[in-house]
C-alpha cells in the first residue's frame, strides 16, 4: 500500500521512488470557507492535475523553476520534495472576492498595477495576511527568499496573462507557493481553476472556484472549459 505522508483538501502527498521525490495525487474533493463547506466533484481532480500540468508545462518552457518531474497518469505526478515555505503569495490583477470586501473597490475593476499580498499558510490560523517585514521577523522566510518569491510571482504573472489571454481569459488573481530544494526556490503545489480566478473576457463568466464558492451551479464545466482553451492555445 502506498504510504501517505500528508493529506489536504484537494491533494495527497506520497512517498515517491527517491528521498528527493514525492508522488502527488489530485483528488476530486471541492472546498471552500477554511473547508466549512465540502464536495465531492467526480472528475475533478483529473481537470486540475490536467490544467496545472500544462501550465508548469509552459512556465518550464519559459525558464521558470518547478517541482514538477513526471506526469504519471490523469491524477498523479512525480514532483521534487522541497521544504514549502509557509507562505502563500497572492498576486492580483482585478479586483475581487476579499480584495473588493476590504477596501471597497467594486469587483471587476482593473488595477492600475499587479498587486502582491502574501498569507500565512495555516489552516488553524485561517490563513492570515501578513507582511513582508512580519515574514522574515518570525522566520518564515529569510529576506534574499522574500525578494526571490515576489520577483517569481511578477514574472509568473506576466506569463499566465499572456497566456490565458491568448484563450480568451481574464487572469483575476491567482495563489503561488514555493518551497526550498537543492538551494534555490522553486513553484510548488498547483495552478488551477481551484487558485486562480479566472473569467471569460468577453461575457466576464467565471471558469473557476468561484462557481462551488458562491453556488452558481456547473462547476466543472467551467474547469472543461479552461483546460480546453489552454489546450488549443499552450
Amino acid at each position: 500500500m502506498d504510504e501517505i505522508l500528508y493529506e489536504g483538501k484537494s491533494k495527497v502527498l506520497l512517498r515517491g521512488p527517491s528521498d528527493d521525490v514525492l508522488l502527488v495525487r489530485y483528488k476530486d474533493t471541492a472546498t471552500a470557507f477554511d473547508g466549512k463547506k465540502k464536495e465531492e466533484l467526480a472528475g475533478k481532480g483529473r481537470l486540475n492535475a490536467a490544467i496545472s500540468n500544462l501550465i508548469y508545462d509552459y512556465l518550464a518552457q519559459h525558464d521558470v523553476q518547478t517541482h514538477l518531474v513526471e506526469v504519471l497518469d490523469e491524477t498523479s505526478a512525480l514532483v521534487k520534495q522541497a521544504e514549502i515555505v509557509m507562505v502563500e503569495v497572492i498576486v492580483r490583477n482585478v479586483a475581487a472576492g476579499s480584495f473588493s470586501r476590504k477596501y471597497g473597490v467594486e469587483e471587476g475593476s482593473a488595477l492600475q498595477h499587479p498587486t502582491i499580498e502574501f498569507s500565512v499558510k495555516s489552516d488553524e490560523l485561517g490563513d492570515p495576511m501578513i507582511n513582508g517585514s512580519q515574514i522574515t521577523a518570525i522566520g518564515l522566510a529569510t529576506q534574499d527568499e522574500l525578494t526571490d518569491m515576489i520577483a517569481q510571482a511578477k514574472r509568473i504573472n506576466e506569463l499566465l496573462c499572456v497566456l490565458f489571454a491568448r484563450a480568451e481569459i481574464r487572469l483575476v488573481d491567482f495563489k503561488l507557493e514555493f518551497g526550498r530544494f537543492d538551494g534555490h526556490i522553486i513553484l510548488c503545489d498547483e495552478i488551477s481553476p481551484d487558485s486562480c480566478r479566472l473569467w471569460d473576457m468577453q461575457t466576464g463568466e467565471k471558469l473557476d472556484k468561484d462557481r462551488f464558492r458562491r453556488d452558481l451551479g456547473n462547476v466543472l464545466d467551467g474547469y472543461e472549459e479552461v483546460l480546453r482553451r489552454l489546450s488549443d492555445v499552450a
